[in-house]
């Protein structure tokens, strides 16, 4: 299967080594002790979006929720290697991961509005962190760059859950940027939405990028193609014991990986050959 698109896009798509938010540097992750994703090298520059692909199982989610140290909430869970983010390690016991989470954000697979009003769903984060500015310019400002105030300037007092999916979930994309974050990590972040509210989720992705660097994990390729600068392919093998763990197989420029994978893993999950 080729995809089709301008080689300006391949050609612009080149990684900045001086310009890298991230930098992971033999990461695994364990859960109960069992080995769930196998040595991670990857560097993510900044102001892009990648997209993590792959079949179900492969470590994709395990390494999105390592760059906020989210696995630190799963019982049982271990992260060894080293995980920079601009040039700090984050798993370096000094840091704090509450602080952490604050410049790296996160949208999951399914919206998650609080059972508050729109306006508290944006106002909560920043004055529980002591915002000292005018909160009404920060909701408003923040509900415009999620691409929903016009939709609910009207309505601020209702309740978000209130939202149809695709409402809740720029909801929650605005929530994030409420928060003043470096990096917004998306979780499968349209799987629960209509074709519609998807493809505006991803125009949302790409007004964004200007400001945030986006990594995504997404099942869908097309929506890989569309909008993402980078892909990250992960795939799983077996051990010697039989058990299964994560692996990131491939990582290139989106048209470089979808049209001339270097991999045959990479070339048999986009053909269709298996996932």
């Amino acid at each position: 299967m080729t995809y089709s698109n301008s080689r300006s896009k391949l050609d612009s798509a080149t990684i900045d080594h001086d310009n890298n938010v991230f930098n992971v540097e033999g990461v695994k992750v364990y859960y109960g002790g069992l080995l769930a994703l196998l040595d991670v090298y990857l560097k993510i520059p900044a102001k892009q979006i990648i997209a993590f692909i792959g079949p179900s199982g492969c470590g994709k989610s395990t390494l999105l929720r390592c760059f906020n140290r989210m696995n630190d909430l799963i019982p049982g869970a271990k992260v060894e290697g080293r995980l920079n983010y601009r040039d700090h390690n984050i798993y370096d016991p000094k840091v704090n991961s509450v602080k952490l989470r604050r410049q790296i954000g996160m949208v999951f697979q399914r919206p998650n509005p609080f059972p508050k009003s729109i306006y508290e769903n944006i106002s909560f984060g920043p004055r529980a962190n002591g915002y000292k500015g005018n909160i009404d310019e920060l909701v408003e400002d923040s509900l415009r760059r999620a691409a929903i105030w016009d939709e609910v300037k009207d309505k601020l007092k209702e309740k978000g859950t209130a939202l149809s999916g695709g409402q809740q979930q720029r909801l929650c994309i605005a929530r994030a940027i409420a928060m003043k974050p470096d990096v917004l990590l998306m979780d499968e972040p349209c799987s629960a939405l209509d074709p519609i509210s998807s493809r505006q989720v991803e125009e949302l992705c790409l007004e964004l990028k200007q400001q945030y660097t986006i990594i995504m994990v997404t099942h869908n390729m097309q929506q890989a193609f569309r909008i993402a600068d980078f892909t990250a392919f992960f795939n799983t093998e077996t051990d010697e014991h039989g058990k299964r763990r994560g692996k990131l197989v491939e990582f290139n420029s989106t048209v470089q990986m979808f049209n001339f994978p270097q991999t045959k893993e990479a070339e048999d999950y986009i053909s269709g050959r298996f996932g």
